[in-house]
């Protein structure tokens, strides 16, 4: 089954998806950020099959997030490095694994964000690196871009139209 693409659409959500949507490739990322580089150890850590893994980093590599690098001649061996693109990633992981402990962790947290020098658990959150102000539905709402199609126009708009009604 042909899956749909995101990439002819302007949407920043929809284009990122389809960079990063399949979970293999969010957890190969989140095993690039623990430092793991090597084909072995992503196969090791998350238990993939050796044909999904080798489309997924091919994927990742394609899209610009991991870059190959080879670090063995006889034979050809290669390690996955995270490139910038891959690195700018790292807001979204943490996101999530704010996002997966706040509902779908019942029994606790099993992994957390800790602050290196005190040792004590932070709470990520999405600020405004204009004024240091949290970003909440309450504060802040979408706006079209200066790129935006038209579509893209009448779609925030009809967006903005249901958020006021629903407001009053």
């Amino acid at each position: 089954m042909q899956r749909k693409r995101f990439d002819d659409m302007q949407c920043p959500i929809a284009r990122s998806l389809d960079r990063v949507g399949e979970w293999w490739s969010i957890l190969i990322l989140r095993d690039a950020f623990y430092g793991l580089s090597r084909f072995d150890e992503f196969q090791k850590h998350l238990e993939i099959a050796p044909n999904i893994l080798t489309r997924r980093l091919a994927g990742l590599v394609e899209q610009g997030l991991l870059e190959k690098v080879q670090y063995s001649e006889r034979p050809p061996r290669y390690e996955y490095h995270l490139t910038p693109r891959g690195r700018d990633f790292r807001p979204v992981l943490l996101a999530l694994l704010q996002w997966g402990n706040t509902h779908f962790a019942p029994e606790g947290p099993a992994v957390i964000l800790t602050d290196i020098e005190t040792g004590k658990q932070v709470t990520p959150m999405m600020v405004d690196a204009n004024t240091g102000k949290p970003i909440t539905p309450q504060t802040h709402i979408i706006a079209e871009g200066p790129a935006a199609s038209d579509k893209v126009k009448r779609s925030i708009a009809e967006l903005l139209e249901r958020r006021a009604a629903a407001a009053s």
